[in-house]
């Protein structure tokens, strides 16, 4: 199979990315959902690549760790905080 564009495999690998997500979850790791699976990945994963093979995405959505998606959520946080704080001392000015 050719190379594609990461997000035009999303539909394709739809039943992976909610298995991983369930697998997460059984985990121990909340509530997780297949979109912050996939945020995960284009952001921690995939953040230099932009073509990838099937098979190449499919390897990365079963080997993504539950330590890299905690990674990953915690940098979230901390960037929402930080806009959350930003919008707060504008608003009170």
């Amino acid at each position: 199979m050719n190379e594609r564009h990461i997000e035009d495999w999303k539909p394709v690998i739809k039943e992976v990315i909610e298995s991983k997500a369930k697998e997460l979850t059984l985990l121990g790791y909340g509530e997780v959902t297949p979109e912050t699976v996939w945020d995960c990945l284009l952001t921690k994963v995939w953040r230099k690549e932009t073509k990838l093979m099937l098979h190449q995405v499919v390897e990365d959505v079963f080997h993504l760790s539950g330590h890299v998606y905690m990674t990953y959520l915690t940098m979230e946080t901390y960037q929402s905080d930080d806009l959350m704080a930003t919008i707060a001392a504008l608003t009170d000015m």
